[in-house]
């Protein structure tokens, strides 16, 4: 009748078909027998073994009233009761809306923190135990140093996770606008609706907990409420796209195209329209020691790899729905390729060589594209401007600029020069000669953000808009020294 407690099965793949075994084939003497296991996401971890399995996941709840609720069950009357100043109830409750907004802001992908942490109840009990220190430790008189208690929040307790600057800065913003003595004002407020209650009791912070709204505006975390619309988005394309992971895969009996024909056309289209194999000869002509031309070559041999292994999947897979060669199972690439194609998404093994992209047709589209900037360049000298988005490597080509810059100028060094830029009032087709240093590109987006043409400023986003295209950008190196 007892309990048996694997950890990290993960780590030990071998085993978890021996378990399996074990499982099915022992005789269980008592029906309180439980095996449980933890694990990590593993695409190679038994099937069979997860089917036979329930499973029990511990998320962090969505929104701020469900993250103060969960965050005050795990706090204790006499927690409340740990000191007689007004201000500890206050900086208690603080904390919690602290700890529940960066929670929440993961959600939000990027736009809520650069690289998702892994916050948890730990912080919120570490910064608990020093707000409760140092209460203890303050002369009445000289009151909370909030030098101290912002510097632990924002650099130690929550900001020990943190490793991007810009992540470091909004914890850090977080800190200074929330602990101050304004926060101890009546008519203080974290967002409009989201005040800090004065409580005795468990039960009176439940009770205003239970009050707020069940739905957050992103605002709350300190976001543009066109947040909440790129959330929703990712969240429906995560559900579609575990919709269609989980469709049949095999060809139905009906009198429709099947799915084989659908993508032998698909694949006699794209190799059609493919380009052809790169001529390295012309490289040489163009002066091969250039340092743009080495970036271009860098460029154009990512490039070629990526049109070779289009053309031989295409021309693998068209022969295997013919039958000429077997689409076994030990082809995955083949059997992924099929799939994918058939569902409009990019196979494996080209976003292995290649990058990101919504839809297959936008991939392709993308793929011409950067291959005619590449081969206008070869062909009829150097871009006016150029499509930067469409590099392989963006920051090698400003290096390239930069080493450019520093040749051009011989008492220039390069470790001492950097990159600047200015935001031109011109679009791309009103680009009629390159500058005299520097280069122009385009091609950059603002999320997040709206852009004032006239006065060449960053504004708030307008609604509805989650993308804005920033007109051409002259880029040029300057001497920092």
């Amino acid at each position: 009748g007892g309990w048996v407690l694997l950890q990290n099965c993960h780590l030990g793949l071998d085993f978890m078909d021996e378990l399996l075994e074990t499982l099915l084939t022992a005789e269980m003497q008592n029906d309180t027998f439980r095996v449980w296991i933890t694990t990590e996401q593993h695409p190679k971890f038994p099937i069979t073994l997860l089917q036979i399995a329930i499973k029990f996941t511990n998320e962090p709840p969505q929104g701020i009233r469900a993250g103060l609720k969960r965050t005050f069950s795990g706090i204790s009357q006499d927690l409340l009761n740990v000191s007689n100043l007004p201000m500890w109830k206050p900086l208690l409750y603080t904390v919690a809306f602290l700890h529940s907004t960066v929670q929440e802001r993961r959600k939000f992908g990027p736009l809520g923190w650069n690289i998702p942490y892994e916050f948890n109840s730990a912080d919120f009990t570490a910064s608990v135990q020093f707000i409760q220190n140092h209460l203890k430790k303050i002369d009445i008189k000289k009151g909370i140093s909030w030098n101290t208690v912002r510097y632990m929040i924002g650099e130690v307790q929550y900001g020990g996770r943190v490793t991007d600057d810009y992540d470091k800065r909004l914890l850090n913003c977080f800190a200074r606008v929330w602990f101050n003595e304004s926060m101890f004002d009546s008519a203080f407020c974290f967002y409009t609706g989201y005040k800090i209650p004065v409580c005795k009791t468990l039960e009176q912070y439940f009770d205003y907990i239970q009050l707020l709204p069940a739905m957050d505006s992103p605002e709350v975390f300190g976001l543009h409420p066109n947040a909440d619309i790129t959330y929703q988005k990712n969240t429906s394309a995560d559900v579609l796209d575990t919709i269609t992971n989980i469709q049949p895969k095999e060809s139905g009996g009906g009198s429709g195209e099947t799915r084989e024909s659908v993508v032998y056309r698909s694949a006699e289209d794209m190799l059609e329209k493919l380009p052809p194999d790169y001529v390295k000869d012309r490289l040489v002509k163009m002066g091969a020691l250039n340092s743009m031309n080495i970036f271009l070559r860098q460029e154009i041999d990512r490039m070629q790899k990526v049109i070779t292994v289009v053309r031989t999947s295409l021309n693998d897979l068209k022969l295997a729905i013919e039958g000429t060669i077997v689409m076994s199972e030990a082809s995955e690439n083949l059997r992924d390729a099929l799939d994918n194609m058939y569902d409009a998404r990019i196979p494996q093994v080209w976003r292995r060589v290649s990058w990101e992209s919504s839809t297959l047709g936008f991939w392709f589209t993308e793929l011409l594209d950067r291959n005619a900037q590449l081969s206008t360049w070869i062909f009829q000298g150097r871009p006016k401007v150029f499509w930067i988005t469409g590099f392989f490597n963006p920051q090698g080509f400003l290096t390239a600029m930069k080493q450019e810059a520093t040749r051009a100028h011989k008492d220039w060094a390069l470790d001492k020069v950097a990159v600047h830029n200015d935001v031109l009032k011109l679009t791309k087709e009103e680009i009629l000669s390159s500058p005299s240093e520097g280069v122009y590109i385009y091609g950059l987006y603002l999320e997040g953000a709206g852009w004032d043409k006239r006065r060449s400023v960053l504004v708030e986003s307008t609604p509805k808009i989650l993308f804005v295209q920033l007109p051409v950008l002259h880029m040029f190196a300057v001497d920092s020294t």
